[in-house]
């Protein structure tokens, strides 16, 4: 009789903040993980969020969540690293990236060591500076390691341009590309509404919408976490939405194309650093990077977007 190999759809969360807390209760009511690990160096804050998160099981769908160690990451399909030091007043965004570069090299390297078969999915900022690192230090093929890049950024600018245009944010085709930071690039050329260009499509529906007002849209879409930080403190639900994408893409291999973050080369004669472009993810990680044919403008704020990143990997050494 032949017997069948039941794939466990077992997911490790590293960092139990207000991101990897939220990712956990999203992942729990998405039903897509059969198991979910806790990890975090406060252990008893991990073990809380893990006690919480099962009292609703019996709502959800049946799910083993606990609190563990490096080593139960073994046999998790993908880890999720959420974990880092958030910046404060007066630190620099290079001091930053120098702090969390640590962090994330003493976390991939144990990670490696009980799961050298997994995936690894970094969500800690800077994301693209430290997903290039977790690809150095872990010494995995560079498939099975990538960022949340723009993902959140590319649902935002999805969002205000369905306000702007009166449709379903799912309706909206467009992406933002590069850095998820200050330099990312809004991808115009390619923006649609069913196949229709978005000046096509303001055209036709007699919608006015000037170069100003979409600039705008996209300063909006760049500027949204300062915004919320200035109101809440921080901002975790639209990020650990686009996380559980991610995973169900990985866990259900949908080879589904999403702005993540990851190397790039030979792209526009851009090399070796980390950034994020329409991407095709399934169970092994990333299948494909999608090279657009960009509009002049754009390929120049992309060009500027990896010189920026490139720039900080240098200034950190991690060539």
């Amino acid at each position: 009789m032949e017997i069948i190999h039941h794939i466990t759809n077992k997911v490790a969360i590293v960092g139990v903040g207000n991101v990897g807390a939220t990712l956990g209760y999203g992942l729990l009511v998405s039903g897509l993980a059969t198991e979910i690990v806790l990890i975090d160096q406060n252990y008893s804050k991990a073990e809380g969020e893990a006690m919480d998160l099962t009292h609703a099981v019996p709502m959800m769908k049946p799910t083993k969540i606990y609190a563990g160690n490096y080593q139960d990451c073994a046999g998790a399909a993908i880890t999720v690293i959420t974990a880092g030091a958030a910046q404060k007043p007066g630190e620099s965004r290079l001091d930053l990236a120098a702090k969390n570069t640590a962090i994330i090299k003493n976390i991939v390297l144990e990670i490696v060591k009980f799961n050298p078969d997994g995936l690894i999915l970094i969500a800690t900022n800077p994301v693209d500076i430290l997903t290039y690192a977790a690809i150095k230090y872990s010494g995995l093929h560079p498939n099975r390691v990538f960022g949340s890049g723009t993902i959140l950024d590319t649902a935002r600018f999805r969002f205000l341009l369905s306000q702007r245009f009166e449709v379903d944010p799912r309706s909206v085709h467009a992406y933002i590309i590069g850095e998820h930071g200050d330099s990312e690039v809004p991808v115009w050329s390619i923006a649609n509404i069913a196949g229709m260009q978005l000046d096509d499509y303001c055209t036709t529906n007699h919608m006015g919408c000037g170069s100003n007002e979409l600039n705008e849209i996209f300063v909006r879409t760049r500027d949204a976490a300062y915004h919320i930080i200035e109101r809440k403190g921080a901002t975790f639900y639209a990020i650990a939405a686009g996380l559980v994408r991610i995973l169900e893409a990985v866990l259900r291999d949908q080879s589904t194309v999403l702005s993540v973050s990851s190397l790039i080369h030979d792209f526009y004669d851009i090399n070796d650093v980390c950034f994020s472009l329409p991407t095709v993810i399934d169970r092994g990680g990333i299948q494909k990077v999608i090279k657009l044919k960009l509009a002049d403008e754009e390929k120049i704020g992309l060009i500027n977007s990896a010189n920026v990143l490139k720039n900080m990997i240098k200034q950190l050494g991690l060539e």
